[in-house]
């Protein structure tokens, strides 16, 4: 109980003090899951299939995140249809265009909205042929 009561009291403390408490995470999931092609140096073309979910900072923005959700979709697909295979196949290549999606989809909340929304991105499933 003792702990309950300190751990309250650093979140208020926290908002007296100017910063913003993160305990108001939302989760947004992009559906349908991103199907499409991606750069292939062979004769044939690959496809990437992936689940979208935005960890938002807080949860009463996501109704404003699911007004610009078809332009956060059709940003992760533009990104997703540029990388080359290599990168779409490799662990650390999937985590630079998870990276790259993420600040691309907050800098475009930023200019759409005033400010960036999303606390991270992540890529629940990932599949690719």
């Amino acid at each position: 109980m003792l702990a309950a009561l300190l751990g309250a009291g650093s979140a208020v403390a926290a908002q007296e003090g100017g910063e913003i408490a993160h305990d108001n995470y939302g989760y947004y999931g992009l559906e349908p899951e991103i199907v499409t092609n991606y750069v292939s140096p062979r004769k044939r073309l690959g496809y990437v299939r992936v689940s979208v979910e935005l960890m938002l900072k807080d949860a009463d923005t996501v109704e404003l995140v699911e007004h610009h959700a078809p332009l956060i979709r059709a940003t992760i697909v533009e990104i997703l249809g540029q990388q080359p295979e290599e990168k779409i196949k490799s662990l650390s290549g999937r985590e630079e265009i998870r990276r790259d999606c993420f600040e691309t989809v907050n800098n475009l909340l930023a200019k759409e909205v005033g400010q960036p929304l999303v606390a991270n991105l992540l890529f629940t499933r990932y599949l690719y042929d």
